[in-house]
Formats: structure tokens, C-alpha cells, sequence
């Protein structure tokens, strides 16, 4: 491929998996970019949520803001959302229940989690956006 102005941007193809972090998830590819190839420290993954699982069972926070998107599989409507997710947020766990194309931020050292994909009908599509590198830190001790 010729060398361009731009072409620096361009990071083709970021595939990879979660069977690491997740052995739910064997054979399901996700998309995922992340550190500092062109400078700023980032981290965007999406994969497809195909049946219910425990995500991350234990609370934790990250030193930066995080962005967690739950979007309905049927890219022609995007209302046809066939899921049922379990999100606790702050330290006093606050339960919410995600059953819509949703968008959650997460400010950097909220504690958040348990995350538990609790029913799910039709696959969606779960999005993660970090702004840095991908640290996982327990939460503080009162």
C-alpha cells in the first residue's frame, strides 16, 4: 500500500476476542483499538453479546472516564433490543436495569459493577469507550 499524508490515522482491521477475559464469549470476534498508536491513550472495543453471562461480578473504578453503550443488533432498528442487563453503579450499588439501546458514562473512580447480562433474546452489541489505558483497580476501603 503506498505511504500517504494520512494514512497514519488508518488502523485497519482491529480484530481480536475476549475468550481471554470472558471464555462465554469463545468464537465471538470483537473490534478493539487501544493504547497510543497515534498519541493519545485510548481503549474502544465493541463485541456481540449473545447469550447471558456474568461480565464482571466484583465493583471496581478506573482512573479515567469510561463510556459502557448496550445497542440493539438490528442496525435497521435500533429499538429492537432483546436484553436485559444488570449495571450497579456508586458505592452503594445502585441497581439499574438496562433494557433499551442505552448509553451509560462512567465518571473516572465511580465505583461500578457487578455488570450481568441477565437475559438476552436477540444479540446486541456491547461498546466500550476508555479514556486511557485499561486499568482495573479495586475499590477503595472506607
Amino acid at each position: 500500500m503506498p505511504v500517504t499524508k494520512y494514512g497514519k490515522y488508518i488502523k485497519r482491521e482491529p480484530l481480536g476476542t475476549f475468550a481471554d477475559l470472558h471464555p462465554e464469549l469463545t468464537g465471538i470476534e470483537n473490534f478493539r483499538c487501544m493504547g497510543k498508536p497515534w498519541g493519545v491513550n485510548y481503549s474502544v472495543s465493541t463485541t456481540a453479546i449473545d447469550k447471558p453471562f456474568l461480565m464482571e461480578p466484583v465493583p471496581h473504578i478506573h482512573p479515567y472516564d469510561e463510556f459502557l453503550c448496550f445497542i440493539a443488533g438490528n442496525p435497521m432498528n435500533l429499538r429492537d433490543f432483546g436484553a436485559e442487563i444488570e449495571l450497579c453503579l456508586g458505592e452503594e450499588q445502585e441497581k439499574h436495569i438496562i433494557n433499551s439501546s442505552t448509553a451509560v458514562y462512567i465518571p473516572k473512580e465511580l465505583p461500578h459493577c457487578p455488570l450481568d447480562f441477565k437475559v438476552i433474546t436477540k444479540p446486541i452489541v456491547f461498546l466500550v469507550v476508555m479514556l486511557g489505558d485499561y486499568i482495573k483497580k479495586p475499590v477503595p476501603k472506607k
